[in-house]
C-alpha cells in the first residue's frame, strides 16, 4: 500500500519553489529562527522523518523505544555542539532538530512547520496536556535529499533545567500518518513525524548528590496499575561506587502501597526512599495512577567514598497498559552518569 492510499492529501496542481540557505522563520516566541538547507522544489507526497532511535529510517508504526532521538539535541551556543547537553537555568539555548529526507513513502523537498516542546522528565505524558510549546519555525524549507537541519533558540529556560524534548513535523505534503491521540509514545511510534528524547546528563563527585525529578504519568481515563523500572546499560555502576536512590515521597508512596507495595531489586532506606541493590532487578510493581495524572519522585545519584572514575547509562523506564492493554514502555529517561 503506497503512502498515498494510506494518508489523505491535498493535491497541488504547481510546483513551489523554496529558497533556502538560512532561513529566518518566525517563533511562537517572537525570537528569530534559523534552519540550514539548500535551494529546491516542493511537490506533493513528500516523507520528511525524524530519528526516533539511531538506525531508524522512518517506517511507520514501530515497536521500538521512542525517547532516546539521536536528531535532538540542546546546546549552550548557536554552534552545534558535539553532544547533547542538559540546558542551562536562565540562559538562551539553542535546540538542533535534523529533518532526514526522502523517508519510505515520498520524495521530493519541503516547506512546512516544526515545533518543539517540553515536558518534565519520566513517562507516560499526554498529548498535548503534558507539554508546552518552546517555539518553532514556519515555513521552513527542507532539501531533497540529506538532512536539514533546524536551529531553535531556547530562551530564559526555567529550572531546575532537566527537560523531555518533543520535536513535531508537519507540512500540506506531508501530515501525520496517524490521527495523534493522547499518548505520545503510540503518537511518535505510528508518525515518523514526531520524536521524543529524554536524556539527562549527570556528573557526580564524592560528597555531592545530583538530584533530579522523574514524572509517572497517566493521559488515560481510568486509573492504571504502572511499573518502574531501573536498568544499568555497562552493568558497572554500583561496582564503581554508584548509588542512586528513589525517594517517592508520601504521594507516590501510598499509591505504590495501594497497589500491593511489591518491589525487587531494591533496599528500603527510608520511610519514603528505596536505594537500588540490584540494576537486573530493581522495579516496582503496581504503582495505582489516578486519571489525567503525572505525580513527580525524586531521583537521587550519589557515589561511596571512593569511586572508580567512569562512564555509565542509567535507563529508568515506566511501564503501563498500551494498545491491547498489554504492559508495555510508555516512556522513560536515559541518565548518562560520569563519576569524575
Amino acid at each position: 500500500m503506497t503512502r498515498s492510499q494510506r494518508r489523505p492529501r491535498r493535491s497541488r496542481g504547481m510546483m513551489v519553489t523554496a529558497v533556502a540557505a538560512l532561513v529566518a522563520a518566525l517563533l511562537s516566541t517572537s525570537s528569530a529562527v534559523t534552519a540550514v538547507a539548500t535551494n529546491a522544489g516542493v511537490r506533493a507526497d513528500t516523507d520528511v522523518y525524524i530519528r526516533d532511535y539511531v538506525g531508524d529510517a522512518g517506517v511507520e508504526p514501530h515497536s521500538n523505544a521512542v525517547w532516546t532521538s539521536p536528531d535532538i539535541k540542546v546546546c549552550p551556543t548557536p554552534t552545534e555542539c558535539a553532544v547533547s547537553e542538559n540546558p542551562e537555568v536562565g540562559s538562551v539555548n539553542y535546540i538542533f532538530v535534523k529533518l532526514n529526507n526522502p523517508g519510505p513513502y515520498g520524495s521530493g523537498a519541503d516547506i512546512g512547520n516544526l515545533d518543539v516542546y517540553r515536558s518534565s522528565p519520566g513517562g507516560g505524558t499526554g498529548w498535548s496536556a503534558d507539554w508546552t510549546s518552546i517555539g518553532g519555525v514556519l515555513g521552513l524549507s527542507v532539501a531533497a535529499s540529506g538532512v536539514t537541519t533546524a536551529v531553535i533558540p531556547w530562551p530564559d529556560v526555567p529550572g531546575p533545567g532537566h527537560f523531555c524534548l518533543l520535536a513535531r513535523w508537519e507540512s500540506a505534503n506531508d501530515t501525520m500518518s496517524s490521527v495523534e491521540g493522547p499518548d505520545t509514545v503510540l503518537n511518535t511510534q505510528r508518525n515518523n513525524n514526531i520524536a521524543w528524547r529524554n536524556v539527562d546528563s549527570v556528573d557526580l563527585f564524592s560528597g555531592r548528590v545530583e538530584k533530579r525529578p522523574y514524572a509517572l504519568g497517566n493521559p488515560g481515563r481510568e486509573t492504571i496499575a504502572t511499573d518502574l523500572a531501573f536498568s544499568d546499560v555497562r552493568n558497572g555502576f554500583l561496582a564503581s561506587g554508584g548509588r542512586l536512590t528513589v525517594d517517592l515521597g508520601p504521594d507516590l508512596y501510598a499509591r505504590w502501597r495501594e497497589g500491593g507495595g511489591r518491589a525487587t531489586g531494591v533496599k528500603q532506606v527510608g520511610e519514603y526512599s528505596f536505594e537500588i541493590s540490584d540494576f537486573k532487578q530493581a522495579r516496582f510493581f503496581g504503582v495505582l495512577l489516578s486519571p489525567k495524572s503525572r505525580p513527580e519522585l525524586e531521583l537521587q545519584f550519589g557515589v561511596g567514598a571512593s569511586p572508580r572514575k567512569g562512564s555509565h547509562v542509567i535507563r529508568v523506564n515506566q511501564f503501563a497498559p498500551l494498545g491491547e492493554n498489554k504492559l508495555a514502555d510508555v516512556g522513560g529517561v536515559e541518565y548518562q552518569v560520569t563519576i569524575r
